[in-house]
């Protein structure tokens, strides 16, 4: 897939993502509504532009939003529903551009993210729950840049 058209796609759901960004940090709520414009926005360009992925895409979906919901069912304060779904969607859509490879550093990368800034808000006494949102999109971010 030619990384200019990787790209148009991602700008069509890029002002969903920053909204949620932004939304996220400030509420700790990431809307449904917003959550499947980038969905929609960003994948299904993609898949028309890749529709042999598309299988791929929906099983990382299927996998990560799995995972997420077992995390987010654990006692204490963990994922919210909305990381459930946002990291089902940016599975999809990282599937779509890169396959595996997209899909596992870009939850790598969130990861990484998210722990670095648990440890800084833990050190700091600022507070013990965090937005992943931002996390996870710029995770996302770094699987598609890094593997298109």
């Amino acid at each position: 897939m030619s990384s200019l058209l990787v790209i148009m796609a991602w700008v069509l759901g890029g002002s969903s993502a920053v909204r949620l960004a932004l939304i996220d940090l400030r509420s700790l709520r990431l809307p449904d509504p917003l959550v499947a414009a980038l969905a929609l926005g960003a994948g299904i360009p993609m898949a028309l532009l890749a529709p042999g992925r598309i299988r791929l895409a929906l099983l990382a979906g299927v996998l990560v939003g799995a995972a997420y919901l077992l995390i987010a069912l654990l006692p204490g304060d963990g994922l919210g529903l909305g990381d459930v779904k946002l990291g089902a969607v940016l599975a999809v859509l990282l599937g779509l551009v890169g396959g595996w490879p997209a899909v596992l550093l870009g939850l790598f990368a969130a990861h990484l993210i998210g722990a670095g800034t648990a440890v800084f808000l833990l050190a700091t006494r600022r507070r013990r729950i965090f937005p992943f949102g931002p996390a996870l999109l710029l995770g996302a971010l770094i699987g598609v840049v890094t593997t298109a």
